[in-house]
């Protein structure tokens, strides 16, 4: 009866003291909870850290992009500056140009002109070439003398031919060098056309007499000469009239072969 009453009775209750010294309650002792907590605010605190960097580095991209859209503003109004300038050179340029086209035309003009007066005052000219020369000559004296002997016409007509003047092209040539033309003007034309008529009896010889050109019309001659010839042999009526070509009596025109009746 005392046995059963003893093992019905209640269990010993715990005291103050004896919760206390629980392990789990003892001092210096974390719970689970306080140490996740204080994970959990560590990460918070690094995270904001992190986030402080990535703040401040935008901050230093925007002041950057700031920088560089202030840069690219610049730059554009630059350009835009420069466009200007350079549409105003362009202009400049482009009326340079036409001023230098326009003065090269009247150049070529003024210069065109220049040879044709050139030509003009050598129209009473005739140019004797391979008469040997002799020390002391009198130069008018040699030409009616080659006249009368080589070109075959009589004494009477030969002595009243009228030259304005008589005399040989550039300096002195060494004795063995080919003799130097002698460039006649004559006083009248006709004489001058009647004498130049007589070349035929040249044919064959080391003499020859030409009507006499500047420099710039005898370089384009030289260039029409060949071409005459060619047009002959297709059998086309070709003549060289100064610095002129006519075939069947139209005048040939070719930008690459006679730019000066451009």
């Amino acid at each position: 009866m005392k046995k059963a009453q003893s093992a019905s009775s209640p269990a010993k209750s715990e005291t103050p003291s004896s919760k206390r010294l629980r392990p789990a309650d003892s001092p210096g002792t974390t719970s689970p909870a306080g140490k996740d907590i204080a994970d959990i605010l560590e990460s918070i605190d690094k995270r904001l850290s992190s986030f402080d960097a990535r703040l401040s580095l935008v901050e230093i991209l925007h002041r950057e992009f700031k920088c560089l859209r202030e840069s690219l503003e610049f730059s554009q109004q630059q350009v835009e500056t420069l466009a200007a300038e350079n549409a105003t050179l362009r202009e400049s340029v482009k009326c340079l140009t036409e001023n230098v086209t326009q003065l090269n035309r009247e150049n070529k003009k003024i210069k065109e002109t220049v040879i044709d007066l050139q030509a003009r005052s050598m129209r009473d000219n005739l140019v004797f070439s391979g008469i040997p020369e002799a020390a002391g000559e009198d130069a008018e004296t040699t030409v009616k003398s080659f006249i009368k002997t080589h070109l075959k016409l009589p004494e009477d007509t030969v002595k009243n031919i009228v030259f304005d003047r008589v005399h040989r092209l550039g300096p002195i040539r060494a004795a063995a060098g080919r003799p130097r033309p002698i460039v006649a003007k004559f006083g009248h034309f006709k004489q001058k056309e009647h004498v130049k008529s007589r070349g035929r009896e040249l044919k064959g010889t080391d003499f020859s007499v030409n009507d006499q050109f500047p420099k710039e019309i005898l370089e384009r001659r030289r260039v029409l000469f060949p071409i005459r010839r060619g047009f002959i042999q297709k059998g086309s009526r070709a003549v060289i009239a100064v610095d002129r070509l006519y075939v069947d009596g139209q005048l040939h025109r070719d930008p690459d072969i006679t730019p000066w009746l451009y």
